[in-house]
């Protein structure tokens, strides 16, 4: 036990737990732009100006970060790879949409961009 009364094997569980649901909402999010789904076609290619020819290479972003997250949780080395990978697209997705003044939009991308630095920093805390 820590000086707070918590056991030292808490910030793994909080790693393990985030990284998994932040993989999971990647690994969607990637889903829907090979489907195309209608609300990220109007919100990416309709509202930012991202060409359909570019979905498949940003769900390929997104799944090779879900997958680096995961491998991460046993080679860390892999996990910030991974992590820093997804917060320079979500950095992007941000920027994105302030290109184009959409203001309104930015709160999903600025979301994940915070989950994602988020896991990151767990990832680098508990090496």
């Amino acid at each position: 036990m820590d000086c707070d009364g918590k056991e030292d094997s808490d910030i793994p569980t909080v790693y393990l737990a985030i990284t998994l649901v932040f993989a999971v909402m990647v690994l969607f999010s990637g889903i829907g732009k090979i489907r195309r789904d209608p609300r990220q076609v109007k919100v990416v290619h309709e509202t930012v100006g991202v060409p359909l020819e570019y979905f498949p290479a940003l769900a390929g972003c997104e799944f090779a970060g879900a997958v680096g997250l995961v491998v991460g949780i046993w080679w860390p080395p892999t996990g910030i790879m991974a992590g820093t990978g997804l917060v320079l697209y979500f950095i992007g997705a941000v920027v994105a949409h302030l290109r184009v003044g959409d203001v309104k939009g930015i709160g999903p991308a600025a979301f994940m961009l915070v989950l994602a630095a988020g896991v990151l920093a767990v990832r680098v805390v508990t090496m």
